[in-house]
């Protein structure tokens, strides 16, 4: 993964990173944040009986070869006196009043401050939504303040604009030197319940410079893009999007110091420029109007029929947002509803009512039944007391004297469903700086990862030239200098070690020393033996003028060379039984899901022969809506192991390519594929540690209303780490990121185990918890955590829960961090110029009373690699535990455990980024998706998956067959 994007597996070479700064350039490791490190260190080694919500770091890793590594991360340093005055910004709503959108609320509270405060300028910074800092203390009108609104080029607000009443509040006063003095402090019983809010405010005075920049778009809160049309910030991603290059900033705290966290990110945007162009380009990639509805919702536009100039002879914009295409029931409520023949209906088709010789506002022709405005007797149209239908194409050409060149075009919504308000593309640009919610299409990703993709020389030079000179991050900025604030342009040196890899078993005791984190397990059988009694396949396909086979012989000629790859592997197998060949029809979706349903269930009934152990699918193409089906087909309603294939790369008889597929066989028939000595296991070696991941994925933006949140949990079922069965379950509400159920999924884990460990339970409970952000960590202590123990009083006998068993750990495991490290020598980078795999960070730019660890226990195939986030918030398993050599404290255990396990991954011959059970809960969560696949992303899998009505989402979507749930069905 690169910053959220899968790549190719290819290495890159890349100019030394020496290359990029000289020694002067880089701020040192800091010798006051080694010195604190230490004293806390001492100081909660001494403090054994002291209590805290999360364990306290119990020391330092010292393991594996010291390195300096620079960090993404610059000095913050404000002055020592700096105070925050924290005020609240509200806007009074008269009875049933709407709150303005976050774009009108921007462009309000600056007219706010520019009005209102404009003696202190620079000395005020805000989010632009709800919150002022302030420098000084703020002389406030208790009647509030009255702001009318106006666009950024107008000078004086138009005459029925509307006017808002502002009330701001102090909220309190901030010092920012107790969150130093906090951060440098060795009392590890020290607490600063301010510490966060210091830290918002601080992000609200860094981020106040770049979000009121009119050159610069913002994504929340932390993400900034330039809106230049420059060459090398943007790339064209096809079909109406671009990719540009920004920035995330963020304010981190640190041990004895405050930083600011600067990544590169990327983002997809609208193609600004003619909305008639957008369309063109969209549909001719995609024709379905109702997908391109779904593209052009909520898009801004500017009108063009009416120009407005200001004192400067500068056009004021006049902005719509788009609702939609036009629809038939379009003010299906009005005395003369418009007349839309079918959605997406062109200029000439659309017509509305033009009553009482009037005709629309200013903005368009609106679909209501009586309009204000303009008499249109000049016009001929109709006459004083009638009214008439006009399709929008005559009403621009009557009106406007515009004669549309496309009126074939779909006309869109710029009112709403309600009260529909008509605008043909051509008089519509699309707005600079709109983010693109749409998933992009697999072209679309590879254009987005050719762009984003770069060398981690590049990416760190960005930051420290391009980064800091757009986000304000200087001198020259005029908030930051009022406020006492200042930023070393210059990434921070922090301290890192390189961990050992592990060996890896296979069969018959067969080592293989790994190299770069990856090694070839060619001529070698996996670790435990499968065995594949009977097996068959299903080649699905269009009928296409080439095909990937000529012939059938070179079907069965690939087949043959698949099963010896397979027996190679240690699969005891046969021949496949004779399958069947579907031919698909890309113009009948509805067909093509009934007949991949028919066929799943015929191999699964037994009618014809008995239902095999396997089914290999071969599918036509990358296609995700028929692999969507297969998987839901073959895994909740017929019970079906099954692995999926792309016919044009299964041709090719690539020995690599079928050991790949193999070693998916060969976990979904139970085996392990490589192993681990036990003394790279510690405590797992002893057969008493259960090792959980658990995950929850989210709806899409594009996805259906009733789409829900899934859970999903994976467990190990020995001490080999080979196997680890999944549950998943839909949550009460969607986007809740807490487990509801947990007790549920988790009691499923321990019978289970139980089944593999002669009817006992696990003494240890080791949870990698997946997806949870820094401010929910106590919520997963305050809810997930009751269920956990919850599920075991109700499993384990008297006999255990009396000694306290089992004893659980939980650590959370973050991927969306922003943190990343750059070596600072040749000699301590891998081939793609990255830190080494095995690189753990646990010093610099974490605190030292907080147990947190980064580790890269992977070698990044291109880009800059991203290391896992670490971070212990409960431990009854460990600290308790005997520490021996090599190890020199608790640290050490946990960082190498989790790095070895790493290797354990059975999908790969290779280390992978993040451990293999937030790995394997993730993907679990993915196949739900799968399952999911009507509500979760509409416009692109309805046409083989189908919508499912809001009525029939529920847990048995993602129930899996009884005859499939205890094995890897999701790999």
């Amino acid at each position: 993964m690169v910053d959220g994007v899968e790549v190719a597996e290819h290495h890159v070479q890349s100019k030394s990173t020496a290359q990029l700064y000289s020694p002067n350039a880089t701020v040192p490791v800091d010798p006051k944040a080694t010195q604190i490190e230490a004293q806390t260190e001492k100081a909660i080694q001494q403090s054994k009986t002291l209590k805290a919500q999360m364990p306290l770091r119990p020391g330092y890793g010292t393991q594996g070869k010291h390195v300096e590594l620079w960090a993404n991360h610059l000095h913050l340093m404000p002055k020592g006196d700096l105070l925050l005055h924290r005020y609240s910004v509200d806007i009074s709503l008269d009875e049933g009043g709407r709150r303005p959108g976050d774009k009108k609320l921007r462009r309000l509270v600056q007219l706010l401050l520019q009005e209102h405060f404009a003696q202190h300028v620079h000395q005020i910074a805000t989010d632009f939504m709800s919150n002022l800092i302030s420098q000084q203390k703020l002389q406030l009108d208790d009647n509030g303040y009255i702001v009318r609104y106006r666009s950024e080029d107008e000078d004086e607000p138009a005459e029925h604009a509307q006017s808002y009443r502002f009330r701001v509040q102090p909220t309190g006063t901030l010092t920012v030197a107790q969150l130093i003095d906090y951060l440098s402090s060795s009392n590890v019983g020290t607490i600063l319940n301010s510490k966060e809010e210091i830290i918002q405010a601080l992000n609200i005075v860094l981020g106040h410079t770049v979000r009121a920049s009119s050159n610069v778009t913002s994504i929340g809160s932390s993400k900034h893009y330039p809106l230049a049309n420059t060459t090398t910030e943007r790339f064209d991603l096809g079909v109406g999007l671009v990719a540009v290059r920004g920035f995330l900033m963020s304010v981190r705290a640190a041990t004895s110091r405050l930083l600011v966290n600067v990544q590169v990110k990327h983002a997809a945007f609208y193609k600004e420029g003619p909305l008639e162009q957008l369309m063109q380009t969209y549909m001719h990639a995609n024709p379905s109007k109702v997908m391109l509805a779904g593209f052009l919702r909520r898009l801004s536009v500017n009108t063009t029929h009416i120009v407005r100039k200001n004192r400067a002879g500068q056009t004021i914009p006049r902005m719509k947002v788009i609702c939609g295409l036009a629809m038939r029931d379009d003010g299906r409520n009005q005395p003369h509803p418009p007349i839309v023949p079918s959605l997406g209906a062109d200029a000439k088709e659309v017509k509305f009512f033009l009553g009482d010789g009037s005709q629309s506002n200013d903005s368009g022709p609106s679909g209501k039944g009586k309009q204000k405005g303009k008499n249109l007797l000049s016009a001929g149209l109709n006459t004083p007391g009638q009214g008439s239908y006009i399709s929008v194409y005559d009403f621009f050409r009557r009106t406007h004297n515009i004669n549309l060149r496309h009126p074939e075009l779909p006309v869109v919504n710029v009112g709403s469903r309600d009260n529909p308000m008509y605008l043909p593309a051509e008089v519509c640009e699309v707005r600079a700086g709109q983010a693109a919610n749409a998933k992009l299409s697999s072209k679309q990703t590879q254009n987005m990862i050719t762009f984003a993709v770069r060398r981690p020389v590049d990416n760190a030079e960005s930051i420290v030239t391009s980064g800091v000179r757009m986000l304000g991050l200087n001198s020259a900025n005029p908030t930051l200098n009022a406020f006492g604030i200042n930023v070393n342009p210059s990434l921070i040196t922090v301290p890192g070690r390189v961990l050992n890899s592990p060996d890896v078993h296979y069969r018959n005791n067969k080592n293989i020393q790994t190299r770069f984190g990856n090694w070839n397990m060619a001529k070698t059988q996996f670790a435990t033996k499968s065995e594949l009694p009977s097996w068959t396949w299903l080649y699905l396909f269009y009928p296409d003028p080439k095909l990937p086979w000529d012939s059938e012989a070179g079907f069965d000629e690939s087949l043959g060379a698949f099963t010896e790859v397979l027996k190679q592997s240690g699969i005891a197998t046969g021949a496949p039984r004779s399958g069947m060949r579907i031919k698909l029809d890309r113009d009948t979706p509805e067909v093509t899901q009934a007949t991949i349903d028919q066929t799943i269930a015929r191999f699964a009934s037994g009618k014809v022969q008995k239902p095999p152990k396997l089914l290999l699918v071969i599918l036509p193409d990358t296609s995700t809506a028929i692999y969507n089906r297969i998987k839901y087909a073959c895994d909740v309603k017929e019970g079906l192991l099954n692995v999926c294939v792309v016919a044009n790369k299964f041709a090719e008889n690539k020995t690599t390519y079928f050991a790949n597929v193999a070693l998916k066989f060969n976990l979904k028939l139970g085996g392990s594929n490589q192993l681990l000595e036990n003394s790279k296991l510690g405590l797992l070696a002893q057969r008493r540690t259960m090792v959980v991941g658990a995950d929850v994925t989210h709806p899409s933006p594009d996805s259906a209303g009733n789409a829900p949140s899934v859970a999903g949990i994976v467990a190990s079922i020995d001490h080999q780490m080979g196997q680890w069965p999944a549950a998943l379950r839909i949550q009460p509400q969607a986007r809740q990121e807490m487990i509801g159920g947990l007790d549920e999924l988790f009691k499923s884990r321990l019978r289970l185990w139980a089944k593999h460990n002669k009817n006992t339970y696990p003494e240890n409970i080791l949870m990698y918890r997946d997806g949870v952000s820094e401010g929910q960590y106590g919520l997963v202590l305050e809810e997930e955590l009751p269920l956990l123990r919850k599920a075991c009083k109700e499993m384990y006998p008297a006999s255990d829960t009396k000694k306290n068993l089992p004893r659980i750990t939980i650590v959370i495991v973050g991927k969306r961090h922003n943190t990343r490290f750059y070596p600072t020598t040749v000699s301590n980078a891998d081939r793609s110029s990255n830190p080494q795999n095995g690189t753990v960070v646990d010093r610099g730019v974490t605190e030292a009373r907080n147990w947190d660890f980064f580790l890269q226990a992977h070698s990044a195939v291109q880009g800059t690699a991203r290391p896992a986030h670490y971070y212990i918030i409960h431990d009854e398993i460990f600290q308790n535990s005997k520490v021996s050599l090599p190890f020199s404290n608790v640290a050490d255990v946990v960082e190498n455990l989790t790095h070895n396990i790493c290797y354990l991954f059975g999908r790969a011959t290779k280390a992978v980024s993040v451990c293999p059970p937030a790995y394997y809960a993730d993907l679990v969560c993915e196949r739900a998706r799968c399952y999911l696949s009507g509500v979760y992303n509409q416009p692109e899998t309805g046409s083989v998956a189908g919508n499912v009505p809001a009525a029939e989402v529920d847990d048995n979507m993602v129930r899996v067959h009884d005859d499939v749930k205890d094995a890897m069905f999701y790999i």
